[in-house]
């Protein structure tokens, strides 16, 4: 099947979204209060030559990064085009980069836009005379394997249905080391039961097979989706590429106390200022995780910053440090780490993100500025709703927008049982409210002329009317509810597809679904719809 995409003229901003915290929606406006706590405001456009100007990467690092990424993308089976890109990244290009946890047949639909994202500002970059390309950065380090071991697709009547995968390894390992065994098969065919017979079900059996794991499973499809864009991808979890990050790895370590103590100082003023913090940091706290039998465990420091342990083993600081030079790759970032030795490894323009890392960046500028004397800015990611035929037919059969669905499906109930009571009795309604209006209306003018302190006690009392014949309105339409299955039905279709579990489409339904329904071509439409200087949320309706 494919589809026509239509990006709606009036986009939705970030501050009518509920759960948009003041903290991203500030940096979308670049308030005053957010500036000391970023170094670049979203607006691409603007600073693009200025932080190109400023990046300076080593060339032995380039050459031995670009090996790694030429091994890795090759082995995933890349397009010529990927392996073009390589070429020009070994040559001197910067990059700009986006990154997600391996989720699961590709996890929600926001992973492929921030790849769309990505690929979108490096070619604005190149188009600038600033040699560009998108790199996806594959999170396979993580080890919360309930996060990303599950994905959410449409099924009948809107209903979303949990696709999951019960491959495992030892607790708490990072994701990328957990084997796909033979069980993944019928869990891919469950999959293609609810996609069809597509080509997206195809990359799905042929990424995801007996041997692979969550990382290079992730890494073979999105291979797939993006081969026609060069799109190139990196496992963090090479050991090769832990050895070329051991030093910033020394320099956590070294710098611990100064780390820790601008850290928790950011915090506060980040409170201060009423923001938020992402990342909870404590006295105790270092940025370094170390792998124990197979599991990944915080690394934690004593008062001083001499003495460090970790899963019951205590080491001084010259012996952790003499660990990391012998083994790097028994070490990862936290998540407050992970952007600087990510911008180690890459000559990084600028980093593509959604709303929870902006946060975070606001605490990671502490240890950016002391580990590689500058803050790889962060822009935010393309954000959309896609509405497809039938939720498009209901909004409009109803005067629904998708600000309506923000309700939840109880509420939305019981608003479309309110737009569908009988006319007679919509129509007694408005009378009694037109009526309340005018009455009240007159009864202040004279009370103004009699007493007028009598003025808000008439306000008050108005108020308070009005609330009741509200309260009478919505007691009608649950009636109406009661009895009409249909405006269920409706009302948790709206809800499953719009906004499921009261949290944006992007972040529950798999980005694979929508591809299925409309085909590659998806992609590039999507891609067309991406304006780097919009930073509002999109609806996008499909037909």
């Amino acid at each position: 099947m494919s589809g026509v995409f239509q990006v709606k003229a009036q986009c939705l901003p970030f501050r009518e979204i509920p759960h948009s915290s003041r903290l991203f929606t500030d940096f979308l406006s670049w308030s005053p209060p957010i500036r000391p706590f970023y170094s670049r405001p979203p607006q691409f456009a603007e600073w693009i030559k200025d932080e190109a100007q400023g990046l300076r990467y080593d060339n032995s690092r380039r050459e031995r990064v670009a090996a790694i990424l030429e091994r890795q993308n090759e082995g995933w089976g890349a397009s010529s085009l990927t392996q073009q890109k390589i070429a020009r990244f070994r040559a001197g290009a910067v990059a700009i980069v986006t990154g997600q946890q391996v989720g699961l047949f590709g996890g929600p639909a926001f992973a492929i836009f921030k790849a769309l994202t990505a690929i979108k500002l490096a070619e604005q970059a190149s188009a600038a005379g600033i040699e560009c390309v998108p790199v996806f950065w594959l999170a396979t380090i993580d080890h919360d394997l309930e996060e990303i071991n599950h994905v959410k697709v449409p099924g009948g009547e809107g209903v979303l249905c949990n696709v999951s995968t019960a491959s495992q390894g030892v607790l708490d390992a990072p994701v990328g080391r957990v084997t796909l065994g033979p069980e993944i098969e019928a869990v891919v065919n469950s999959a293609a039961e609810l996609l069809g017979d597509t080509e997206a079900s195809s990359y799905l059996r042929e990424s995801y097979r007996a041997g692979e794991n969550l990382g290079s499973a992730f890494a073979r499809l999105f291979t797939r989706l993006f081969a026609d864009w060069g799109v190139i991808l990196l496992d963090t979890s090479d050991p090769e590429l832990h050895a070329i990050a051991s030093p910033i790895y020394v320099g956590a370590v070294d710098r611990v106390r100064e780390l820790n103590d601008g850290l928790l100082a950011r915090g506060e003023e980040l409170e201060r200022s009423g923001y938020h913090q992402q990342v909870k940091v404590t006295p105790s706290s270092t940025l370094l995780f170390a792998l124990h039998e197979g599991a990944r465990v915080a690394v934690h420091r004593d008062s001083s910053g001499e003495d460090f342990s970790f899963a019951q083993e205590k080491l001084s600081r010259s012996d952790l440090l003499q660990r990391i030079e012998s083994s790097p790759g028994d070490f990862t970032p936290n998540v407050l780490l992970r952007p600087v030795i990510q911008d180690y490894l890459l000559p990084t323009l600028a980093y593509v993100g959604g709303s929870a890392e902006i946060a975070y960046f606001a605490q990671v500028d502490i240890i950016y500025r002391a580990l590689l004397g500058r803050t790889t800015p962060a822009i935010p990611r393309f954000s959309a709703t896609l509405v497809e035929p039938r939720a498009q037919s209901l909004l409009e059969r109803y005067g629904l927008g998708l600000k309506d669905i923000f309700h939840g499906p109880e509420l939305l109930r019981e608003e479309l049982a309110r737009r569908t009571l009988p006319q007679d009795l919509q129509a007694a309604f408005e009378r009694a409210e037109a009526t309340l209006k005018d009455s009240m209306s007159s009864i202040s003018r004279e009370l103004s002329r009699l007493d007028k302190t009598l003025v808000e006690s008439a306000e008050n009392a108005g108020s308070k009317i009005r609330h009741q014949l509200e309260q009478l309105r919505a007691r009608a339409a649950r009636a109406e509810l009661r009895q009409s299955e249909v405006l269920a039905r409706h009302a948790n279709l709206l809800s499953n597809t719009l906004y499921p579990n009261k949290t944006l489409q992007e972040r529950e339904v798999a980005g694979i679904y929508f591809v299925s329904r409309y085909g590659r071509e998806f992609l590039g439409e999507l891609y067309d719809g991406i304006h780097t200087d919009c930073l509002d949320h999109q609806v996008i309706y499909t037909s």
